[in-house]
């Protein structure tokens, strides 16, 4: 089942492609890519990237596990839609002294994001996700979504959390993201 997991609905190509960040985790012994067709253009499909997180835009995933029971967006927030560098994309919220949260670490508007995990400040990110639009004929988008997770087994519990979260939960987490992304972007029409 992982060999299949873990690059649902991606392409030999799209698998074997260079996306943003790859050289960040160099030893990631998780590393995921993710693909789905989306019948909209880029510009359409970005707005819902842009605004994922806890306590944002929800994972359109199953709200009770990922965002505490709060409904994921089903329209574009305008309060979400300025990302720069630097701003902190939360997971989930904060239990036992354990918080998970990306930093969007650089961008390039409707084409691709890169996100940055350190479990300190001072230490080198342990986990990327990225994410790349490629414009496709007839007004589609190519979404491919990257996920390197290097477990670090000198922080017991943190390699725990990540090894059960990567590879039990995330692929059909991510799985039904990208497909509320679809969704979302093809049904719902923008302000």
């Amino acid at each position: 089942m992982r060999p299949w997991h873990i690059r649902w609905g991606a392409t030999d190509n799209e698998v074997g492609a260079a996306m943003p960040g790859d050289d960040v985790v160099p030893r990631a012994q998780f590393n995921a890519t993710r693909a789905i067709t989306i019948a909209r253009p880029p510009q359409d499909v970005w707005p819902w990237i842009v605004q994922l997180g806890y306590r944002r835009g929800g994972f359109y995933t199953y709200d009770l596990v990922d965002n505490a029971g709060e409904r994921s967006a089903d329209r574009i927030l305008d309060e979400y839609q300025r990302i720069e560098v630097g701003d902190m994309i939360p997971m989930f919220h904060e239990s036992h002294g354990l918080a998970i949260a990306y930093r969007v670490d650089s961008f390039d508007v409707n084409e691709w994001m890169l996100w940055v995990h350190r479990p300190h400040e001072d230490e080198e990110p342990d986990s990327t996700w990225s994410w790349r639009l490629e414009r496709l004929p007839s007004e589609r988008t190519r979404l491919v979504t990257r996920m390197k997770q290097d477990y670090r087994w000198r922080a017991a519990r943190l390699a725990m959390f990540n090894l059960i979260l990567m590879e039990f939960g995330d692929f059909a987490m991510e799985r039904r993201m990208l497909k509320g992304i679809k969704v979302r972007a093809e049904r719902l029409t923008r302000p």
